[in-house]
């Protein structure tokens, strides 16, 4: 008998979609929860999959890390009511659920099986729109309105992408949209270079895609101003609170200790781009 549930079926990358909402949905399920989000709990119950099976035992770290994007946008909303949002490979992400004011649009840039299945749950309408595109393809760049404050952001995204094409992305973004903020997060290289030779074997079930670029804390900021020289801001983002499991004090005691912060995973960053800006390529790194 059919159970009435959405059976996703996902390629590689668009999978880890379905661990975030996992994690997500956990949290705010939780009567302790540090995450209040009732839509990534209905669309988690209304799919047939077997998550923990998949990917393990439920962990705060997405909650926490969603937490601290929405704070972010939040205080850009406050300041610019009328404000552009775009979210970069959002999958199922209910954000806009979570930080909702009355003016501002939202644009969903990912593939399109992931628009697919996130429109099986989220409708988009005149200020939610959704692009079935990849980051990388820049006829999304047409669809941000001219004039209007910019923020764009990337969870879970860049790690999937090889260097070359990172670099070209924020190139491309000073070049196009100056003055906009770009928050994202990063992975360390050591957990790059382990899901790339020998995979991330989360559980037998589940071994993620490879994650081609990875940098060290002590690198963001030098690296990033090699691609953008012109730069405004480059801003790591503190951690929050983890309510509960490992990373409560794990995350503290990485970033406490100078010989292992340089490895911390996750770092997340916000830069923002100068108005009027013009990049220099060097073509021979393309």
């Amino acid at each position: 008998m059919s159970s009435g549930k959405l059976r996703p079926d996902l390629s590689a990358v668009p999978q880890t979609m379905l661990w975030a909402l996992y994690n997500r949905a956990s949290e705010a399920g939780r009567d302790d929860g540090i995450l209040h989000d009732p839509e990534a709990v209905r669309i988690y119950e209304a799919l047939d999959y077997e998550y923990e099976k998949t990917f393990g035992p439920a962990e705060p770290t997405s909650a926490v890390k969603s937490a601290m994007f929405d704070a972010e946008l939040r205080e850009f909303l406050g300041h610019h009511p009328r404000g552009v949002i775009v979210n970069l490979g959002e999958g199922l992400e209910t954000q806009r659920f979570r930080v909702a004011g009355d003016e501002e649009l939202w644009l969903s840039v990912d593939l399109p099986e992931a628009i697919a299945i996130r429109e099986r749950f989220i409708a988009p309408d005149d200020r939610h729109r959704h692009v079935a595109s990849s980051a990388l393809d820049r006829t999304w760049f047409d669809e941000v309105p001219v004039g209007r404050p910019l923020y764009i952001t990337a969870q879970g995204l860049l790690m999937y992408l090889p260097e070359a094409q990172v670099r070209m992305l924020f190139q491309d973004f000073s070049e196009r949209f100056g003055g906009a903020w770009f928050t994202f997060d990063t992975i360390p290289r050591w957990l790059s270079r382990k899901t790339v030779k020998r995979g991330w074997k989360k559980t037998a079930h589940y071994t993620t895609p490879k994650m081609p670029w990875g940098i060290n804390r002590h690198e963001i900021a030098t690296t990033l101003r090699s691609w953008v020289p012109t730069l405004e801001e480059v801003t790591e983002l503190r951690w929050g609170r983890f309510p509960r499991g490992v990373g409560r004090w794990l995350f503290p005691l990485m970033f406490a200790t100078p010989i292992l912060n340089r490895y911390a995973p996750p770092v997340i960053t916000r830069v923002r781009f100068r108005i009027g800006n013009s990049v220099a390529r060097d073509e021979t790194k393309l």
